[in-house]
């Protein structure tokens, strides 16, 4: 371990900093909420990063995604992130996927063995086959819901999908799992607000995304720890 996870390391030890060296984090969909999911991850020591999307910075990304600026619109994603995360920890091992996933190519995310899977992607049709995959094979998840039409950071939680309210996506998934007899607890990161209804397209700010993706971050690392 060098300096550069000494302030970590002050905080939960150096054993759970080398254990964070040996785990590997699987994030689908590097936008609003995954960008701060790799962003954390890759500042926490995690040691394997699977990053998996296939689309471009767009200038309308500018006001919510952390790699979105004038000098990136139109590159890749995961080609930002693969260099960003080389400048944080040249040590991290970074695997790019850089595809659309559905149907025909799903299976092959699970190709190597991963410690923890974040959904962060917006087709609901794929968040439902990962889902499904990782609770019928045991790999730990955490799925975001809903996070876009919505303005206050404070009513973001944690929690499992069943005890979820008032998120249109997180209804459609619990139905989905219950049409599948799927009964295994699935963590989500969820808002308590009601989205803003009548909008043309789906509005979204600087902080909710940043502060849903902070915290599925913060929960995996005390996970992959054992706390």
């Amino acid at each position: 371990m060098d300096d550069r996870f000494q302030r970590l390391s002050l905080l939960v030890g150096e054993d759970n900093v080398n254990l964070l060296l040996s785990k590997t984090v699987l994030v689908l969909g590097v936008g609003g909420v995954g960008g701060y999911v790799v962003e954390s991850l890759a500042r926490s020591g995690i040691g394997t990063l699977i990053l998996v999307d296939f689309d471009l910075v767009d200038l309308t990304n500018i006001n919510r995604q952390i790699i979105a600026l004038s000098s990136t619109i139109g590159k890749k994603k995961i080609n930002i992130f693969y260099k960003r995360i080389q400048e944080i920890n040249p040590e991290c091992k970074v695997i790019c996927y850089d595809q659309f996933i559905d149907s025909s190519n799903y299976i092959d995310l699970f190709r190597d063995k991963i410690d923890y899977f974040v959904d962060a992607c917006d087709t609901i049709s794929t968040k439902k086959l990962v889902i499904q995959y990782c609770l019928l094979h045991d790999i730990p998840i955490i799925s975001s819901m809903g996070v876009g039409n919505r303005f206050n950071p404070s009513k973001l939680e944690i929690m499992d999908i069943k005890k979820t309210s008032g998120d249109p996506l997180a209804r459609v998934i619990r139905k989905y799992l219950r049409e599948e007899k799927i009964s295994k607890k699935l963590m989500v990161l969820c808002s308590r607000e009601i989205p803003k209804k009548g909008l043309e397209k789906v509005s979204s700010n600087a902080f909710v995304p940043s502060v849903a993706g902070l915290l599925i971050g913060s929960y995996i690392v005390k996970e992959l720890m054992g706390e």
